[in-house]
């Protein structure tokens, strides 16, 4: 289940109001390419309920939580981890606004993984079996359910290659520079929300080896790091060297 929090901060998209939809809404363009904005689905019983704010280490879901929901992050960073048998950590993914949680529970009923807020998060949750009741009458909502599903299970299979450290941090940025500019933000600067040791963790990396690949990035002015702000200034040459893992 969905923790509450507290009352919703401004955010950092646009909020739309009682007829339009957030500017990161993942179901925007399948809601309204099948002729529904949000008042015609608030009459069709689909409701859209924003949660938060979660703060930096608060807990959206754990493992094992039953499953009622997906949501869509509408501002801040959530990461998703799973702990091993020895209670060890290993980072799923980082989830951006306009992107889904909780798609991976919809088979087993429940959550299989934990989420957690990197800083101030928002979400938009969404009935699943609203959702699903919906998917059945708009058949633009239905592919764009498969479409985000299959795009969560990309995410999960992205740096299991036998990739070095420079080919996966530069994956890491590129892909994170893309989900960016696909939201509207900056595709060049932006701030990494979470922390060395979690990329570390999540590109399979040491951390000492995540510190030496940054510092080599900026000695070859692909960018420029300033604690946790990023500005890339050789996307080019960042993309050529991630090519082999982002496979385009």
């Amino acid at each position: 289940m969905f923790r509450q929090a507290g009352q919703t901060p401004t955010p950092i998209a646009d909020d739309g109001d009682d007829f339009s939809f957030c500017s990161t809404c993942a179901f925007s363009a399948a809601c309204l390419d099948s002729g529904y904005d949000k008042s015609q689905l608030r009459e069709l019983h689909v409701l859209v309920e924003h949660i938060g704010p979660f703060h930096e280490g608060e807990h959206i879901f754990r493992e094992g939580d039953p499953f009622n929901a997906i949501a869509a992050v509408r501002s801040g960073t959530v990461k998703t981890y799973v702990n091993d048998v020895h209670g060890r950590e290993q980072v799923l993914g980082f989830h951006l606004p306009g992107e889904m949680i909780g798609l991976s529970a919809i088979s087993q009923a429940r959550y299989p993984c934990n989420a957690v807020a990197l800083d101030t998060v928002v979400l938009c949750r969404f009935s699943f079996p609203s959702m699903a009741a919906l998917a059945t009458r708009m058949p633009g909502v239905q592919q764009q359910l498969f479409r985000l599903l299959s795009q969560d299970i990309g995410k999960a299979a992205l740096l299991a290659g036998n990739y070095t450290a420079d080919e996966r941090m530069a994956a890491f940025l590129v892909s994170l520079s893309r989900r960016y500019a696909a939201r509207g933000f900056s595709p060049t600067r932006f701030v990494l929300t979470m922390t060395r040791t979690d990329i570390a963790n999540y590109l399979r990396l040491a951390a000492e080896s995540v510190s030496r690949v940054f510092r080599r990035f900026q000695d070859e002015q692909l960018i420029r790091v300033d604690r946790r702000d990023i500005e890339i200034l050789d996307y080019r040459a960042l993309e050529e060297l991630a090519r082999s893992v982002l496979r385009d």
